[in-house]
């Protein structure tokens, strides 16, 4: 199985993992908004939320906090790139 398949499993999930994203950085700030759309629209795997989602449906888990949870770790693993690349542009 590939990932587009697994993907498809969850694909209302991550839209509404997208949305929760763009809910929260909406703001008058347009560097704030800039970093919403970068998340959603940057591509890659975004295994980490997917692996949230998938967790939860495997658990049975039927109200739709799992959704908040996948765009905050989304949320983390952005950070986490930043910090890494602004360290490494410094210290390496």
């Amino acid at each position: 199985m590939d990932f587009k398949a697994i993907y498809a499993v969850v694909d209302d999930d991550f839209e509404a993992v997208n949305q929760f994203i763009s809910h929260h950085l909406d703001s008058n700030v347009p560097l704030i908004r800039e970093v919403g759309d970068y998340i959603i629209q940057s591509g890659g795997k975004r295994l980490r939320p997917l692996i949230a989602i998938l967790c939860a449906r495997a658990a049975g888990y039927q109200g739709d906090r799992h959704v908040d949870v996948a765009a905050i770790i989304e949320f983390l693993r952005s950070e986490e790139r930043r910090v890494g690349k602004e360290c490494r542009s410094r210290w390496s």
